[in-house]
């Protein structure tokens, strides 16, 4: 992936209570410039003085001589530094889960370094310190017809609910939106991989709109493709990787926002190449609550309504903004002194196509969607009312390396897609397998021992709770892939995440094995599914 620029964030106090016990257990790394204050927030002084840290310092004191002994390596916890700075694929640190808000001190703007091209070629050679290392045969191919590993789906009915959508869409019905939810880590945060799924789906089915997107970058690699995204500096917000919201608030896309009377956020259509280029309806999800504020919304420049956000209590809101279709940006202004939070804004067109939201969390393992309120959080998924969930995890989850037991890693996994499936139990559910990940040991680079555990306890996941599984690491080739992608430039220096070039083959491949799937299942219901009335976004 692309560098980040530098990305500045002040963590500032929360006025709201201490997170409950429950949130305690997991913590995402700091990212630097993080200042805590507040009565919210414990001082390093106390945390590092209570028992549970004292226990904590003693256990890595101990660790550590696994890694200065020679032949205590099957002692270590983790696998091996990762050589390219990443806050998405490294290990949790031992810190107290805080309650709190992150500033963003600069603005989001434009970024078209981080955009994937329309169209992505493979490398004209090895490349790297470590490219001649041995031969790797043929590379992917970019736009391979055909997956090298078809979906395992043993009950045939995981995806049915996906494919029934696409029929409506395909034979033109006036509901004929279908939806994809798109969960995942650091390479969804940039939109890879799910950037290439929207764009091959939308060509195919035809495009209903970009779908969901963070207006303001919480993450320094948070990117979309296909849209403008403006922010003013000054929002603050608490996020499922922290610092933690106490009432478990985040929307959908796992992020509240909130800002001070003044600041504005704009998000707008593409104005190059072929996707994005088209909006009808803007769709802001809130929190509406006692003591909101009001929210101002300006459509091309023109102000066309203005939200007060107070409620007798907290609960999901959501206010369109309709539109011609076609070019358009929509501007949130906050007004007055109230109390606005915001989740987020869908981009739709009123028209049959395909409508993919990228929901990636920087440094998440699919355990932290539990991080939010239950009830929440299945409100948010029937109000997108997605066709398929698609949940892609697993680098994090690696980095842990077994500090996180096996087994534990299993039911919290089933815990977070049995949550989703009692949500939404007609919608599509699909797990996309870990990517292999390696380190260099001596002059070679070996997958990591914890990546085929990993992936078998995603497929016994899949398997246990109904969803389908595409088996990432075993298209790439299985045990030892990730250092002849590296080679062939289709895996990035940190051993951990795909090239842009990379991204494209893994998203066509899950592409081409969802179409796989979609054959059969036509093959199987030659006429489209009757029409049934979707529930609206308001």
């Amino acid at each position: 992936m692309p560098p980040a620029r530098r990305y500045l964030v002040r963590t500032v106090s929360s006025p709201e209570p201490a997170a409950p016990p429950s949130a305690a257990r997991d913590r995402d790394e700091p990212v630097a410039g993080i200042r805590l204050q507040g009565s919210a927030v414990r001082g390093p002084r106390d945390v590092l003085l209570t028992r549970p840290m004292l226990a904590i310092v003693t256990m890595l004191l101990l660790a550590a001589g696994a890694y200065a002994v020679p032949g205590l390596e099957r002692a270590r916890l983790f696998a091996g530094p990762n050589p390219v700075a990443s806050a998405s694929a490294t290990p949790m640190l031992a810190s107290a889960l805080v309650v709190g808000e992150s500033e963003i001190t600069e603005e989001t703007g434009s970024r078209p370094e981080l955009d994937q091209p329309e169209h992505v070629e493979l490398p004209r050679a090895s490349r790297g310190p470590i490219a001649e290392a041995e031969r790797d045969g043929e590379l992917p191919q970019v736009d391979a017809k055909a997956a090298p590993v078809p979906l395992i789906d043993p009950s045939g009915r995981a995806l049915d609910g996906f494919y029934a959508a696409l029929m409506r869409t395909r034979s033109g019905a006036a509901d004929g939106v279908t939806r994809v939810v798109h969960f995942g880590d650091s390479i969804v945060v940039s939109d890879l991989v799910s950037g290439t799924l929207r764009r091959k789906l939308q060509t195919q089915f035809g495009d209903a709109g970009h779908g969901f997107v963070l207006f303001a970058s919480p993450w320094p690699a948070y990117h979309h493709n296909d849209v403008r995204r403006w922010a003013s500096r000054g929002w603050v917000v608490s996020r499922i990787v922290g610092p933690l919201a106490a009432d478990g608030l985040y929307g959908l896309g796992g992020v509240s926002f909130k800002a001070p009377t003044g600041a504005r956020a704009r998000v707008g259509t593409a104005t190059t190449g072929h996707f994005g280029r088209s909006v009808s309806r803007f769709v802001v999800d809130y929190l509406e609550q006692p003591g909101g504020g009001r929210l101002l919304l300006n459509l091309d420049g023109r102000r066309v309504k203005e939200v007060d956000t107070r409620a007798a209590k907290k609960g999901s809101a959501s206010v369109a903004v309709e539109t011609d279709d076609g070019e358009h940006e929509l501007e949130l202004v906050i007004a007055g002194t109230g109390q606005v939070r915001i989740f987020g804004v869908v981009l739709e067109r009123q028209r049959p196509g395909v409508v993919l939201d990228a929901l990636g969390v920087q440094g998440a393992r699919i355990r932290f969607l539990d991080k939010q309120d239950d009830a929440h959080w299945a409100e948010q998924l029937r109000w997108r009312d997605p066709d398929l969930m698609i949940f892609q995890f697993g680098a994090n989850e690696s980095a842990d390396g077994f500090a996180y037991p096996m087994d534990e890693y299993l039911q919290t996994m089933k815990d977070v897609l049995l949550q989703a499936r009692h949500a939404l139990p007609e919608a599509g559910c699909l797990v996309m397998g870990a990517m292999d990940r390696a380190r260099k040991l001596d002059d070679s680079l070996r997958t990591l021992p914890i990546i085929p555990l990993i992936v078998e306890r995603q497929r016994t996941a899949a398997r246990e709770v109904g969803c389908a599984f595409f088996d990432t690491y075993r298209a790439m080739g299985g045990r030892g892939s990730m250092a002849k992608w590296v080679r062939r430039g289709l895996g990035a220096a940190d051993l951990t995440h795909p090239t842009s070039v990379g991204a494209e083959i893994l998203g066509n491949w899950l592409y081409r094995a969802l179409m796989q799937g979609f054959g059969e299942y036509a093959a199987r219901a030659p006429r489209p599914a009757s029409a049934q009335s979707r529930s609206s976004l308001l």
